[in-house]
């Protein structure tokens, strides 16, 4: 028997007016000015100046940070840095999803620590926790805003760096719907297919425990049930709490059990050509899982169960293709492209895209370990 530890954040808010309650906690906190890290998109829809308006009623200041792109990088951190120490900030609010929250995460983590955010690059190499950060989400997918992981994209190398570290989690999460509701189509069904790669390799992980094992699953029924209907209905509020619960309980799952080949495969596609995450996770989430399936078919099996599918009559090896066919069938509902080749992705990439992702996979815990062929191999299938 191994021992398990559970990270999140000490405080974790959600629910349709968590922002207001959130801003209330911070004003007891002691906090004087804060660095907003979000992006361009919401700054134009108001949601940044809304929340230094609602920061200034209870006496922070707060400067914002827009610079962060799709998929943050080393001169995105450095940058947000350098603002930080001109306005001598102490403290970060992360505003977004996934790639704001990473950004205040290495931002945060090398103001208190010192040295370059690759210095940081594989596990619990920083020695202070860092800056107190609170990330308040706006999409239902990443739970980056609960999660030990920061992923940063090396500018020169064009690798996503995994800094998995227990000193960037924030001390506080806020998943509020109401700021989920002018999400686009796209970028609904692209995170919450995330959220469901994250539920999924964290369930199949060979670190899961009854823990990880109740939230993935729970997470992947939420996601089963409402995903479609936010992507089709994006001020369905239901469908929205749903996705925030779902998305959350995903990540409480795969930031104690840890993810798999999905996601080592798909940080090489995101670094290598710039492209979405959680659409990259969603292409390749069922060839990964019937590679998979070697070994954790039962496991699988389980996924179908969640995911609505009839599995009572199945053997094992029966249930993890219904699983299969489940992922392929949502995601092609909720409108995600068949394959890798209509990204733009090339196949005389896929060598060095394997290589990289066998890198980025130590540490991980998919259930086999497969070959660098048998990667290229499953980058050729989504292809």
């Amino acid at each position: 028997m191994t021992t398990a530890t559970f990270y999140m954040p000490s405080v974790n808010l959600i629910g349709a007016g968590a922002v207001e309650q959130a801003v209330t906690k911070l004003s007891q906190s002691g906090f004087r000015h804060a660095l907003i890290v979000t992006d361009k998109p919401l700054v134009e829809l108001g949601y940044a100046g809304q929340l230094q308006q609602a920061l200034a009623a209870q006496d922070i200041q707060a400067s914002v940070f827009d610079q962060v792109q799709a998929n943050p990088t080393t001169g995105n951190v450095e940058a947000g840095l350098e603002l930080l120490r001109q306005k001598g900030c102490d403290s970060v609010i992360s505003l977004g999803g996934g790639s704001p929250h990473d950004c205040a995460k290495a931002i945060a983590l090398v103001a208190s620590n010192g040295g370059d955010i690759r210095d940081y690059e594989g596990v619990d190499k920083s020695a202070k926790p860092q800056l107190p950060l609170v990330a308040i989400n706006t999409t239902a997918g990443t739970a980056s805003e609960i999660t030990r992981f920061c992923i940063i994209t090396d500018e020169h190398t064009h690798i996503k760096m995994a800094i998995v570290d227990k000193h960037v989690t924030p001390v506080m999460s806020v998943n509020d719907p109401e700021l989920m509701k002018k999400m686009p189509k796209s970028l609904t069904a692209a995170t919450g297919m995330d959220a469901l790669t994250h539920a999924v390799e964290a369930y199949v992980s060979t670190a899961a425990n009854p823990i990880t094992d109740a939230c993935a699953l729970k997470a992947v029924t939420l996601i089963s049930q409402n995903l479609a209907r936010a992507v089709a209905d994006g001020s369905d509020m239901v469908a929205r709490n749903q996705m925030a619960y779902a998305q959350l309980l995903a990540g409480m799952a795969f930031n104690n059990a840890s993810l798999g080949y999905v996601h080592a495969m798909a940080h090489q596609l995101g670094g290598f050509y710039d492209l979405p995450h959680g659409v990259c996770n969603a292409i390749l989430l069922p060839h990964v899982q019937r590679f998979n399936s070697r070994a954790a078919a039962a496991r699988l099996k389980d996924i179908a169960a969640a995911l609505g599918q009839d599995v009572d009559y199945l053997t094992d090896e029966e249930g993890a293709d219904r699983a299969i066919q489940a992922i392929v069938a949502l995601a092609e509902q909720v409108g995600i492209p068949a394959g890798l080749a209509g990204l733009g992705v090339k196949e005389e990439d896929f060598p060095v895209l394997a290589s990289n992702a066998m890198k980025d996979a130590c540490g991980l815990t998919n259930p086999i370990q497969p070959s660098h062929e048998e990667v290229v191999a499953i980058f050729r299938a989504a292809y």
